[in-house]
């Protein structure tokens, strides 16, 4: 049964990379349903899932941690409640589930029921059980759940689900360290950490560390590498939103079209915005960072290499809980 579901997944993995006329009428279908997919973001989130999880090698590797359920008397229904924020977000809760062998159970976003829903039925359909996965507006009747949304929604889900097992994800974001010392090439990378996705990713950077008298002018210049951002329809209307308020508040900026960069305290920054803090002890940083529940990854010298945020590996569990040690109790 485990060894068909990876052959499933692998089989998905071909279909996910081939230009079908189907799988590419879905993906500017998704554009059209949701302006900030793009064409060059979806197939982005595909390159990541199918390097990072659906690697044959790394998918045996991790396969071998499930306690697979075998038998339909020890099946569970588990509600995965997914989120919507980047193309494909809820597909590493998708694959352990599946991979555990339990019923797998979808609340979709709004925001992304196009793109996934046509990843899970393609799923369902190798696996040729109906069974397998399930759609609901509401979900209902599981015995466990997993669930991703933002600090409010988050709060309902925990009254909603508090009497079975649950993980519940609430918002994160991401921040870089920089030491002044960053190739050209590096930089590139910080800005793939920074712009992929519109930065509406929690493994997006919304706000880097510089030590004091940094050179922003390199790092500006690098960004360029997202320089046509700066015409898509939605982002710009948040670009210039920012900026009047900068400009209103004669608060100081940098820019250079396509992103403002404002010192400021919170490691949340808006869209088209990159938050800014000097620091002196990398020490004293170092540990504030670590232990600080809003961050989902850091990137710099000594923490997660440059350009990686956004392809995170298939043992990297969102918020650091173990969706297999999860499934595994059920």
């Amino acid at each position: 049964m485990l060894q068909q579901r990876i052959k499933n997944l692998l089989n998905l993995k071909t279909y996910l990379l081939s230009n079908s006329e189907e799988w590419l009428h879905v993906q500017e279908l998704t554009e059209r349903n949701n302006a900030w997919f793009t064409q060059a973001f979806i197939q982005a989130a595909i390159q990541a899932i199918c390097v990072e999880y659906l690697d044959e090698e790394k998918l045996v590797a991790f396969s071998s941690f499930f306690k697979p359920v075998e038998h339909t008397d020890a099946t569970k229904k588990v509600g995965l409640v997914m989120a919507g924020n980047i193309p494909l977000v809820g597909f590493h809760d998708l694959l352990c589930t599946y991979l555990s062998g339990h019923e797998v159970h979808i609340k979709l976003s709004s925001k992304d029921d196009v793109l996934m829903k046509h990843v899970v039925l393609k799923l369902r359909e190798l696996d040729g059980n109906e069974n397998s996965f399930q759609f609901h507006q509401m979900l209902k009747g599981c015995d466990a759940y997993i669930a991703t949304g933002s600090n409010q929604s988050a709060r309902i889900f925990e009254q909603y689900f508090e009497k079975f097992p649950h993980i519940i994800r609430r918002s994160k974001t991401s921040v870089g360290v920089l030491d002044g010392t960053e190739t050209r090439e590096e930089l590139e990378l910080l800005a793939d950490d920074v712009y992929l996705y519109f930065g509406l990713g929690c493994r997006n950077i919304t706000k880097i560390y510089v030590p004091e008298n940094y050179d922003f002018v390199p790092l500006l210049q690098a960004f360029r590498k997202y320089d046509d951002l700066k015409h898509h329809n939605k982002y710009r209307n948040n670009y210039d939103y920012q900026l009047a308020l900068y400009i209103l508040n004669n608060q100081k900026y940098m820019s250079n079209e396509s992103i403002l960069l404002i010192e400021n305290k919170s490691v949340f920054s808006a869209v088209a915005v990159l938050h800014i803090e000097y620091y002196t002890n990398p020490q004293e940083l170092q540990a504030s960072l670590i232990s600080n529940q809003d961050l989902q990854a850091i990137v710099g010298h000594t923490y997660v290499p440059f350009g990686a945020a956004q392809t995170p590996a298939i043992y990297d569990f969102a918020d650091g809980i173990n969706t297999v040690e999860f499934l595994n109790s059920l």
